[in-house]
């Protein structure tokens, strides 16, 4: 990664932050993105070298100015070597007491996003023949989970979009791959969105006993830093024996998933 532009979306906390905290640390140029301008500058003053480091914040919602963004990132260092888009957000509510508004915001962020931006930095990659394209999807995009539909929805779909892209590049030098963690202990659940809209401010308790994101974020790089690059990466606890158990032992893996979820609906109320 030495000397390369990465550039990652929801760098101001959590997988995000200690991504691009590790990129840093390899001797990577970065372009960190995210709405808080604040907490992006708090990042870049923590680096050893701050002027390494492009701020560049936007808010994700508005995606259609995607080019524009990708403009911008061009100007610091006239490339783009690696795209991480892992800005997203996340809900909680069933599906009839959700607001269709929030759950279409969970799908613009956490889908539509990553895909105008993947789709305005790809001719410059095209051209130079040469690049990544990480986008962050969860092991809830293998299976839904209840009050959690949109999101598990959102990440459903970057699977299927990106596995589709990963084809159509096969006989290019850019790579589109997929990174989809287990629990991880950051704040998504903390900030999800309610059905009012408003942050729930209660994480969960799978969450708090994951898996440090600085952990995450040293696992990833190893994975992609030498040899062929994977096409999609699982990263996590136990909890990713559960893609598996889904794919070979489907009705098995509903009776159990309905247990869990009502034990812990139980315990929560």
């Amino acid at each position: 990664m030495n000397g390369k532009v990465v550039w990652i979306t929801g760098a101001s906390s959590g997988i995000g932050l200690a991504l691009a905290k590790a990129y840093s640390q390899k001797g990577a140029y970065l372009i960190v993105s995210a709405r808080r301008l604040e907490l992006l500058e708090e990042l870049q003053s923590q680096l050893s070298e701050p002027k390494d480091c492009l701020v560049l914040p936007f808010d994700l919602q508005h995606h259609e100015q995607a080019a524009q963004w990708v403009e911008q990132a061009l100007h610091f260092k006239g490339r783009i070597d690696v795209l991480v888009n892992n800005g997203g957000i996340g809900h909680l509510g069933s599906v009839d007491e959700m607001e269709f508004e929030i759950e279409r915001k969970v799908m613009d962020v956490n889908f539509w996003a990553a895909v105008a931006l993947t789709k305005a930095v790809l001719p410059h990659m095209l051209s130079n023949d040469s690049g990544q394209i990480w986008t962050i999807s969860s092991i809830l995009g293998f299976f839904g989970s209840p009050k959690l539909a949109a999101y598990a929805a959102s990440k459903f779909a970057v699977i299927g979009y990106f596995e589709s892209l990963q084809y159509e590049l096969q006989h290019s030098q850019v790579h589109a791959g997929i990174l989809s963690p287990g629990f991880i202990n950051t704040a998504v659940s903390l900030n999800s969105l309610g059905p009012n809209g408003e942050p729930v401010g209660v994480n969960s308790s799978a969450q708090e006993r994951g898996m440090l994101p600085e952990v995450l974020a040293q696992k990833f790089l190893q994975k992609t830093s030498k040899g062929r690059l994977p096409k999609h990466i699982v990263i996590g606890g136990y909890e990713r024996f559960s893609i598996p158990f889904k794919r070979y032992l489907p009705r098995l893996f509903s009776l159990v998933y309905v247990k869990m979820t009502n034990f812990t609906r139980k315990n929560n109320a």
